[in-house]
């Protein structure tokens, strides 16, 4: 079993930052691949990041380039974004999630991963 737990969420003012850390358990960190997706209310959960297994390939939603930046220290089993120029449109419950394929070209698709967590609330206010 592999489990997925976020942490860093929080209440934070336009273009300020904010990083958050999903730690695994379970499997070695190094035998994931690991992303973060972002949903709000009445929408569907939207890709954000993604970072391959040995962390030597790293893609971002549109929205996020720029700002956001994914990093992962096997060591720790752990996974981090790290959000800088935050906008009130990043408002969202952020979800880390896994699996343990190749990164492919569908990296963004929700199905392509086998592991979610829980999420954790990011409110950027205006």
């Amino acid at each position: 079993q592999v489990q997925l737990v976020e942490s860093g969420g929080g209440l934070v003012q336009a273009g300020g930052s904010l990083r958050l850390s999903c730690a695994a358990s379970g499997r070695a960190s190094s035998t994931l691949k690991m992303g973060w997706f972002r949903q709000v209310p009445g929408k569907e959960r939207e890709f954000v990041a993604v970072i391959s297994r040995s962390g030597g390939i790293t893609y971002y939603a549109d929205s996020v380039k720029g700002r956001f930046t994914i990093s992962r220290d096997n060591a720790k089993n752990t996974v981090y974004l790290q959000m800088d120029s935050l906008k009130p449109d990043d408002t969202a419950v952020y979800y880390c999630a896994a699996d343990g394929g190749y990164l492919t070209r569908d990296y963004s698709r929700v199905s392509k991963y086998d592991y979610w967590g829980q999420g954790t609330q990011v409110t950027v206010s205006s």
